[in-house]
Protein backbone atom coordinates (compact mmCIF):
# COMPACT_ATOMS: atom_id res chain seq x y z
CA UNK A 1 0.00 0.00 0.00
CA UNK A 2 1.44 3.20 -1.33
CA UNK A 3 1.58 5.81 2.40
CA UNK A 4 0.13 8.86 2.58
CA UNK A 5 2.42 11.61 5.04
CA UNK A 6 1.51 14.85 5.80
CA UNK A 7 4.60 16.38 5.78
CA UNK A 8 7.22 15.38 4.02
CA UNK A 9 11.05 16.76 4.53
CA UNK A 10 13.78 16.33 1.68
CA UNK A 11 17.44 17.29 2.51
CA UNK A 12 20.94 16.13 2.85
CA UNK A 13 21.67 15.50 6.59
CA UNK A 14 25.18 16.77 7.36
CA UNK A 15 28.06 16.94 10.04
CA UNK A 16 28.78 19.93 10.41
CA UNK A 17 32.11 21.72 12.27
CA UNK A 18 30.90 24.69 14.33
CA UNK A 19 33.34 27.27 15.33
CA UNK A 20 32.47 29.14 17.62
CA UNK A 21 34.04 33.22 18.04
CA UNK A 22 36.35 32.61 21.16
CA UNK A 23 34.68 29.32 21.95
CA UNK A 24 35.53 26.06 21.82
CA UNK A 25 34.94 23.92 18.37
CA UNK A 26 31.70 22.09 18.02
CA UNK A 27 30.59 19.08 15.99
CA UNK A 28 27.08 18.62 15.17
CA UNK A 29 24.74 16.36 13.42
CA UNK A 30 21.79 18.15 11.69
CA UNK A 31 21.31 20.03 8.44
CA UNK A 32 17.78 21.67 7.35
CA UNK A 33 16.11 18.19 6.97
CA UNK A 34 16.97 17.10 10.55
CA UNK A 35 16.28 20.30 12.21
CA UNK A 36 12.65 20.83 10.51
CA UNK A 37 11.99 17.78 10.92
CA UNK A 38 11.94 17.05 14.94
CA UNK A 39 10.32 20.51 14.98
CA UNK A 40 7.12 19.14 13.12
CA UNK A 41 7.06 15.94 15.75
CA UNK A 42 4.80 17.36 18.33
CA UNK A 43 2.06 17.86 16.16
CA UNK A 44 1.34 14.19 15.51
CA UNK A 45 1.18 14.64 11.73
CA UNK A 46 2.39 11.97 9.78
CA UNK A 47 6.05 13.30 8.83
CA UNK A 48 8.72 11.42 6.38
CA UNK A 49 12.02 12.52 5.68
CA UNK A 50 14.02 11.40 2.21
CA UNK A 51 17.83 12.51 2.36
CA UNK A 52 21.32 11.06 1.41
CA UNK A 53 24.52 9.96 2.82
CA UNK A 54 27.20 7.52 3.31
CA UNK A 55 25.79 4.16 4.54
CA UNK A 56 28.34 3.99 7.49
CA UNK A 57 26.63 7.19 9.33
CA UNK A 58 23.02 6.46 8.36
CA UNK A 59 22.82 5.40 12.23
CA UNK A 60 22.85 8.87 13.02
CA UNK A 61 19.26 9.36 11.64
CA UNK A 62 17.97 6.79 14.38
CA UNK A 63 16.49 9.79 16.56
CA UNK A 64 14.46 11.03 13.68
CA UNK A 65 13.01 7.22 13.20
CA UNK A 66 12.38 6.91 17.46
CA UNK A 67 10.63 10.24 17.11
CA UNK A 68 8.13 8.58 14.96
CA UNK A 69 9.97 9.89 11.63
CA UNK A 70 9.74 7.29 8.81
CA UNK A 71 13.54 7.64 6.93
CA UNK A 72 14.38 6.99 3.42
CA UNK A 73 17.94 7.17 3.01
CA UNK A 74 19.66 7.19 -0.93
CA UNK A 75 23.16 5.67 0.24
CA UNK A 76 25.86 8.04 -1.27
CA UNK A 77 30.11 8.17 -1.33
CA UNK A 78 29.97 10.62 1.35
CA UNK A 79 27.97 12.22 4.00
CA UNK A 80 27.59 16.25 3.46
CA UNK A 81 30.04 18.35 5.72
CA UNK A 82 30.63 21.89 6.59
CA UNK A 83 32.71 23.97 8.59
CA UNK A 84 31.59 27.09 10.14
CA UNK A 85 33.26 30.19 11.52
CA UNK A 86 31.45 32.50 13.56
CA UNK A 87 34.31 35.79 13.19
CA UNK A 88 32.34 37.71 15.96
CA UNK A 89 29.77 37.66 18.52
CA UNK A 90 27.05 38.26 16.59
CA UNK A 91 25.29 34.85 15.50
CA UNK A 92 24.09 35.50 12.41
CA UNK A 93 27.35 36.37 10.78
CA UNK A 94 28.79 32.96 9.78
CA UNK A 95 31.66 32.21 6.77
CA UNK A 96 30.84 28.56 5.52
CA UNK A 97 32.90 25.73 3.60
CA UNK A 98 31.17 22.99 2.14
CA UNK A 99 33.97 20.03 2.78
CA UNK A 100 32.05 17.11 0.92
CA UNK A 101 27.99 16.31 -0.35
CA UNK A 102 25.82 13.51 -0.55
CA UNK A 103 25.11 15.51 -4.00
CA UNK A 104 21.80 16.11 -5.84
CA UNK A 105 18.43 14.67 -5.67
CA UNK A 106 16.20 13.67 -8.59
CA UNK A 107 12.76 12.28 -8.23
CA UNK A 108 14.49 8.37 -8.24
CA UNK A 109 15.16 9.48 -4.37
CA UNK A 110 11.86 9.92 -3.59
CA UNK A 111 9.82 7.00 -2.43
CA UNK A 112 6.65 5.61 -3.78
CA UNK A 113 3.86 7.69 -2.06
CA UNK A 114 0.55 9.79 -2.34
CA UNK A 115 0.62 13.38 -3.56
CA UNK A 116 1.66 15.25 -0.31
CA UNK A 117 3.16 18.36 0.79
CA UNK A 118 6.96 18.23 0.34
CA UNK A 119 9.81 20.73 1.92
CA UNK A 120 12.74 21.44 -0.05
CA UNK A 121 15.24 21.80 2.92
CA UNK A 122 18.74 22.61 1.26
CA UNK A 123 21.63 23.52 2.25
CA UNK A 124 23.44 24.65 -0.79
CA UNK A 125 22.75 24.91 -4.37
CA UNK A 126 24.45 21.83 -4.83
CA UNK A 127 20.94 19.71 -3.51
CA UNK A 128 18.23 20.84 -5.70
CA UNK A 129 17.91 21.60 -9.36
CA UNK A 130 14.75 23.90 -11.11
CA UNK A 131 14.24 20.15 -13.46
CA UNK A 132 13.96 18.77 -9.76
CA UNK A 133 11.22 20.69 -8.57
CA UNK A 134 9.16 20.81 -11.77
CA UNK A 135 9.48 17.14 -11.54
CA UNK A 136 8.26 17.46 -8.08
CA UNK A 137 5.03 18.74 -9.13
CA UNK A 138 4.58 16.55 -11.82
CA UNK A 139 4.24 14.24 -9.62
CA UNK A 140 1.83 15.99 -8.26
CA UNK A 141 3.11 17.11 -4.72
CA UNK A 142 2.76 20.81 -3.64
CA UNK A 143 5.88 21.95 -2.08
CA UNK A 144 7.79 24.54 -0.28
CA UNK A 145 11.76 25.49 -1.01
CA UNK A 146 14.39 26.98 1.67
CA UNK A 147 16.22 29.60 -0.48
CA UNK A 148 19.28 28.86 1.79
CA UNK A 149 19.71 25.94 -0.70
CA UNK A 150 19.61 28.29 -3.47
CA UNK A 151 21.26 31.63 -2.51
CA UNK A 152 24.29 29.89 -0.85
CA UNK A 153 26.13 28.72 -3.45
CA UNK A 154 29.59 26.44 -3.20
CA UNK A 155 32.70 26.84 -5.04
CA UNK A 156 33.10 23.42 -6.32
CA UNK A 157 37.10 24.09 -5.57
CA UNK A 158 37.36 24.90 -2.63
CA UNK A 159 34.24 24.49 -1.16
CA UNK A 160 34.08 28.47 -0.26
CA UNK A 161 30.28 29.15 0.17
CA UNK A 162 29.16 32.31 -0.97
CA UNK A 163 25.72 34.26 -1.46
CA UNK A 164 24.76 35.68 -4.65
CA UNK A 165 21.13 36.14 -6.48
CA UNK A 166 19.38 33.13 -7.93
CA UNK A 167 18.55 33.67 -11.87
CA UNK A 168 15.67 31.79 -11.43
CA UNK A 169 13.71 33.17 -8.71
CA UNK A 170 11.11 34.05 -9.63
CA UNK A 171 10.00 30.67 -11.72
CA UNK A 172 10.69 28.92 -8.48
CA UNK A 173 8.71 31.22 -6.39
CA UNK A 174 5.79 30.78 -9.29
CA UNK A 175 6.19 26.70 -8.70
CA UNK A 176 6.42 26.85 -4.48
CA UNK A 177 3.79 27.27 -2.25
CA UNK A 178 5.94 28.34 0.60
CA UNK A 179 9.10 29.79 0.83
CA UNK A 180 11.80 30.49 3.48
CA UNK A 181 14.60 32.76 4.03
CA UNK A 182 16.14 34.90 6.52
CA UNK A 183 17.03 38.62 5.81
CA UNK A 184 20.25 38.24 4.48
CA UNK A 185 19.01 35.61 2.05
CA UNK A 186 16.19 37.87 1.22
CA UNK A 187 18.67 40.30 0.60
CA UNK A 188 20.45 38.77 -2.09
CA UNK A 189 17.52 37.98 -3.74
CA UNK A 190 15.89 41.46 -3.22
CA UNK A 191 18.86 44.08 -2.85
CA UNK A 192 16.78 45.41 0.50
CA UNK A 193 17.92 44.66 3.88
CA UNK A 194 14.16 45.01 4.84
CA UNK A 195 12.70 41.90 5.92
CA UNK A 196 9.13 43.59 5.54
CA UNK A 197 10.16 44.78 2.35
CA UNK A 198 11.79 41.84 0.88
CA UNK A 199 9.15 39.66 1.55
CA UNK A 200 7.01 42.06 -0.06
CA UNK A 201 8.91 42.26 -3.13
CA UNK A 202 9.18 38.34 -3.16
CA UNK A 203 5.31 38.61 -2.87
CA UNK A 204 5.08 40.57 -5.97
CA UNK A 205 6.87 37.89 -7.82
CA UNK A 206 4.07 35.53 -6.89
CA UNK A 207 4.62 33.71 -3.87
CA UNK A 208 1.89 33.41 -1.87
CA UNK A 209 3.64 32.80 1.59
CA UNK A 210 7.04 33.72 2.55
CA UNK A 211 8.83 33.42 6.13
CA UNK A 212 12.15 35.68 6.91
CA UNK A 213 13.79 34.88 10.21
CA UNK A 214 16.17 37.49 11.99
CA UNK A 215 18.00 37.67 15.00
CA UNK A 216 14.62 39.58 16.44
CA UNK A 217 12.14 36.86 15.34
CA UNK A 218 10.16 35.86 12.43
CA UNK A 219 8.08 37.69 9.66
CA UNK A 220 5.31 36.25 7.75
CA UNK A 221 3.85 37.46 4.55
CA UNK A 222 0.51 36.48 3.02
CA UNK A 223 -2.23 37.22 0.78
CA UNK A 224 -1.17 41.63 1.64
CA UNK A 225 -0.42 40.96 4.89
CA UNK A 226 2.45 40.67 6.97
CA UNK A 227 2.85 39.45 10.31
CA UNK A 228 5.93 39.12 12.64
CA UNK A 229 6.54 37.52 16.06
CA UNK A 230 9.99 37.84 18.83
CA UNK A 231 11.70 35.00 19.47
CA UNK A 232 11.54 34.92 23.64
CA UNK A 233 15.41 32.52 23.66
CA UNK A 234 17.44 33.29 26.95
CA UNK A 235 20.23 32.31 25.17
CA UNK A 236 22.17 31.21 22.10
CA UNK A 237 23.04 27.92 22.55
CA UNK A 238 21.50 26.12 20.04
CA UNK A 239 21.25 28.86 17.14
CA UNK A 240 22.43 26.59 14.96
CA UNK A 241 18.88 24.98 13.22
CA UNK A 242 17.27 28.46 14.12
CA UNK A 243 15.45 28.94 10.46
CA UNK A 244 14.89 25.29 10.49
CA UNK A 245 12.93 24.90 13.35
CA UNK A 246 10.91 27.87 12.88
CA UNK A 247 9.82 26.79 9.64
CA UNK A 248 9.04 22.90 10.02
CA UNK A 249 7.33 23.66 13.35
CA UNK A 250 5.61 26.43 11.28
CA UNK A 251 4.72 23.51 8.25
CA UNK A 252 3.28 21.41 10.49
CA UNK A 253 1.02 23.93 12.36
CA UNK A 254 -0.13 25.34 8.85
CA UNK A 255 -1.92 22.25 7.75
CA UNK A 256 -4.82 23.19 10.14
CA UNK A 257 -4.37 26.37 11.70
CA UNK A 258 -4.24 30.50 10.84
CA UNK A 259 -0.72 32.03 9.74
CA UNK A 260 -0.65 34.22 12.72
CA UNK A 261 -0.58 31.59 15.17
CA UNK A 262 1.25 29.23 13.19
CA UNK A 263 3.71 31.77 13.87
CA UNK A 264 3.12 32.52 17.36
CA UNK A 265 3.89 28.75 17.75
CA UNK A 266 6.48 28.54 15.25
CA UNK A 267 8.64 31.27 17.20
CA UNK A 268 8.30 29.43 20.80
CA UNK A 269 9.33 26.18 19.18
CA UNK A 270 12.47 28.13 17.76
CA UNK A 271 12.78 29.96 20.81
CA UNK A 272 12.88 26.62 23.17
CA UNK A 273 15.16 25.14 20.61
CA UNK A 274 17.56 27.59 20.75
CA UNK A 275 18.37 27.24 24.45
CA UNK A 276 19.84 24.06 23.96
CA UNK A 277 21.95 22.34 20.85
CA UNK A 278 20.40 20.49 18.66
CA UNK A 279 17.34 19.69 17.22
CA UNK A 280 14.04 20.39 18.89
CA UNK A 281 12.77 17.22 21.43
CA UNK A 282 10.06 19.05 23.36
CA UNK A 283 6.09 18.71 23.75
CA UNK A 284 3.33 20.69 22.65
CA UNK A 285 2.29 21.34 26.28
CA UNK A 286 5.92 22.86 26.56
CA UNK A 287 5.17 24.87 23.43
CA UNK A 288 2.02 26.14 24.74
CA UNK A 289 3.62 27.04 27.80
CA UNK A 290 6.05 29.19 26.49
CA UNK A 291 3.51 30.79 23.93
CA UNK A 292 1.14 31.26 26.89
CA UNK A 293 4.03 32.95 29.05
CA UNK A 294 5.00 35.31 25.83
CA UNK A 295 2.46 36.05 24.46
CA UNK A 296 -0.28 35.73 26.75
CA UNK A 297 -2.40 33.71 24.61
CA UNK A 298 -2.54 29.59 23.88
CA UNK A 299 -4.63 27.73 21.39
Amino acid sequence: MTPAYDLVFVGNASIDQIHTFEGPIQTLFGGGVVFSSMAAVWSGKRIAVVTRMAEREAHLLDPLREAGIDVYVTYAPQTTRHRAFHLSGDVDQRQVVLEESAGAFTVEDLPPMRPTFLHLAGLTDQEFSLAFMKSVNELGHTFSVDFQGLVRQADLHTGEVSYANVPDKVEITNLADKLKLDALEAKFLTGTANPELAAARIEEWGASEIMVTRTEGALVRCRGESYFEPFSNRSVEGRTGRGDTTFGAYLASRLDSSVGYSLRLAASVASIKMETQGPFRGTFEEIAARMSTIHGRGR
